[in-house]
C-alpha cells in the first residue's frame, strides 16, 4: 500500500487495522516490521495521500478499491488440521466490508488464498450488504516479493498478476486496478488471468520455490556421505540455463510465514479433490525440510562426542532468513528444540530479533504462530538466554550454530571468538557463509552444511 502511494500521489491510501499499537508504530519511525527501504519509502508518502487508521468502518465505507491482507494461518483443530488454511480473519473481514458498504466495490485479495476463496466471499459479501444496490467484484491479486529484498521487488516486479471474472464488470475491475500498478509497472509485466488461476499461481510459485530449497538440501546430506562438495555441485547445475541459480543454496531450512504454510494448503487441496499422489508428492517438500533441520541437530550433538547436556552453544541468527526481523517459522525454532531437548543452554543473538519475540517463538505450539490470539505455554528461561552482542553469545561456549545468514557474522573476529570459548570450540555453519579455512587455521573444528566433513569429524564419527 506504501508503494501505491508512493507512486500514485493522486491516489488516497488508508491503511486500516484494529490494532492500535501497530497503527501508532505505522505512524512512526519505528514501524512494526523491519524491512531494508521500507521506512523512507513510508516517510515519503505519509500525511500526504498516505494515511493509517484503526477506524476500520469509516475508510472502509468510502473506499473504491479494497485490499484485504488478512492472515490466512494452517488450522490448528477440526477438518482439515495441520494442513487446511484457516479463513476465518477473511470471511470476518468480508463481513465487514459488507455491513458498512453503500456503493459499489473493488475487492482485491492479498493474502495467499485456497482456489475458489473468492467465490465464497463473494457470496458472503452479497448476503450480508443490506443495500442491494451495491455490486462487490473479486480480484486477486497476489504478491510474489520476498523479505528482505521486499521494496526493491514492489519497484522492479518480475511480474504483477491480476485475476478476475470473464465478465464485463469483472474485466472492467480488473482495468482499474492494472491503472495504478501501470504508474510504475511496464504494461508487459501486468498479466491478466482468471480468478481461480490467479489464486492458484501464488501456491504454486511458493510450492515451487520451496521445492528447490528441498531438493538442493536433500543433496547436501549426499554430498556429506560421499565427501562431494554441495557448493560446487549447485554452482554446476545452476549455469544450466534451464534450471537458473536461484533457490539453489543448501541451508539448515526454509522459514517464513508462506512456503511451508502454502504448500500444506497445496496438499489439503490436491486431497480434497482426491489426487492422494499429487499430495503425497508435494508433501514430501515439507519432510525434506523437518529432515534437514533434525540432521542438523544430530550433527551437532554427534561431533559433541554425543553429548551436550548442560554445553553453552550459541546460536547465531534467529530470524528465518537475513535483512528482516520475521522469525515465523524460522528453523532456528525446531534446531533450538532440538538442542535444548538433549539439554544444551542456549545463547542467541540475532541483530534484529527483539528478546520476547525469540520467548514467545519457543514457546508457541506449532501452527499458532499466525493466529493473533494464540497464547504460549510459560518458557523456562533457565536454559536460554538472549546475548545483545555475538561475543557475549560465544564466551565459555562449546559450539557455535549459524542459522541466519546476516552478512555482519562474516566479519566478526573469530580469532576473539576463538579465545573465549571451551575447547575443543566447534563452528556449524548452517548457512554456509563463514571463511571454513581460515576458520580450521584459527583451531575450530568446523562443520559447513554440505561439504566434506572436518577430518576430527570424519575420525570420530563418520
Amino acid at each position: 500500500m506504501a508503494m501505491i502511494a508512493y507512486h500514485c500521489p493522486e491516489i488516497e491510501v488508508v491503511v486500516v487495522d484494529i490494532n492500535e499499537a501497530r497503527i501508532k508504530a505505522w505512524q512512526s519511525d519505528k514501524l512494526p516490521i523491519y524491512e531494508p527501504g521500507l521506512l523512507e519509502v513510508v516517510q515519503k508518502a505519509r500525511g500526504k495521500n498516505l494515511f493509517f487508521s484503526t477506524d476500520v468502518h469509516k475508510h472502509v465505507g468510502e473506499a473504491d478499491i479494497v485490499f484485504v491482507s488478512v492472515n490466512t494461518p494452517t488450522k490448528t483443530r477440526g477438518v482439515g488440521a495441520g494442513k487446511a488454511a484457516d479463513l476465518t480473519y477473511w470471511e470476518g473481514a468480508a463481513r465487514v466490508i459488507a455491513s458498512v458498504s453503500t456503493s459499489s466495490k473493488i475487492i482485491v485479495e492479498k493474502s495467499t488464498v485456497p482456489v475458489k476463496t473468492a467465490e465464497a466471499i463473494e457470496k458472503v459479501l452479497r448476503r450480508n450488504c443490506a443495500d442491494s444496490s451495491v455490486e462487490f467484484e473479486i480480484l486477486s491479486n497476489p504478491e510474489f516479493l520476498a523479505e528482505g529484498t521486499a521494496i526493491e521487488d514492489l519497484m522492479k516486479p518480475d511480474r504483477v498478476l491480476i485475476g478476475g471474472k470473464d465478465t464485463p464488470s469483472g474485466q472492467k475491475a480488473i482495468a482499474a486496478l492494472k491503472s495504478v500498478y501501470a504508474h510504475w509497472v511496464p504494461n508487459e509485466r501486468i498479466l491478466c488471468t482468471n480468478l481461480w488461476s490467479a489464486e492458484l499461481a501464488k501456491l504454486t510459485a511458493n510450492a515451487m520455490l520451496a521445492q528447490r530449497i528441498s531438493s538442493v538440501n536433500s543433496i547436501s546430506a549426499l554430498c556429506e556421505a560421499t565427501g562431494a562438495d554441495v557448493q560446487q555441485v549447485a554452482h554446476s547445475i545452476g549455469t544450466d540455463s534451464r534450471i537458473g541459480r536461484k533457490f539453489l543454496n543448501a541451508s539448515v531450512g526454509f522459514g517464513g510465514s508462506c512456503f511451508q504454510k502454502d504448500i500444506l494448503n497445496l496438499v489439503y487441496i490436491c486431497e480434497s479433490v482426491g489426487l492422494k499422489e499429487v499430495a503425497d508428492y508435494w508433501h514430501q517438500v515439507i519432510f525434506i525440510n523437518d529432515y534437514q533441520k533434525k540432521r542438523f541437530v544430530e550433527r551437532v550433538i554427534s561431533a559433541m562426542f554425543n553429548t551436550i547436556s548442560k554445553k553453552k552453544i550459541a546460536i547465531y541468527g534467529f530470524a528465518f532468513k537475513k535483512d528482516t526481523g520475521d522469525t515465523r517459522e524460522t528453523p532456528a525454532i525446531d534446531v533450538c528444540h532440538g538442542l535444548m531437548s538433549d539439554g544444551a543452554k542456549l545463547c542467541i543473538y540475532d541483530p534484529q530479533v527483539e528478546e520476547e519475540q525469540v520467548y514467545l517463538d519457543l514457546a508457541t505450539p506449532k501452527f499458532e504462530w499466525d493466529h493473533p490470539y494464540a497464547k504460549a505455554a510459560p518458557m523456562a528461561k533457565d536454559d536460554i538466554a538472549i546475548a545483545k552482542d555475538p561475543l557475549e553469545a560465544a564466551k565459555d561456549s562449546h559450539a557455535i550454530c549459524v542459522l541466519t545468514e546476516w552478512d555482519e557474522f562474516k566479519q566478526y573476529d573469530y580469532q576473539k571468538i576463538y579465545d573465549s570459548m571451551t575447547k575443543p570450540a566447534f563452528i556449524f555453519d548452517g548457512r554456509n557463509i563463514l571463511d571454513h579455512a581460515k576458520l580450521r587455521e584459527i583451531g575450530f573444528i568446523v562443520y559447513a552444511l554440505g561439504k566434506p566433513l572436518d577430518p576430527f569429524m570424519q575420525r570420530q564419527y563418520n
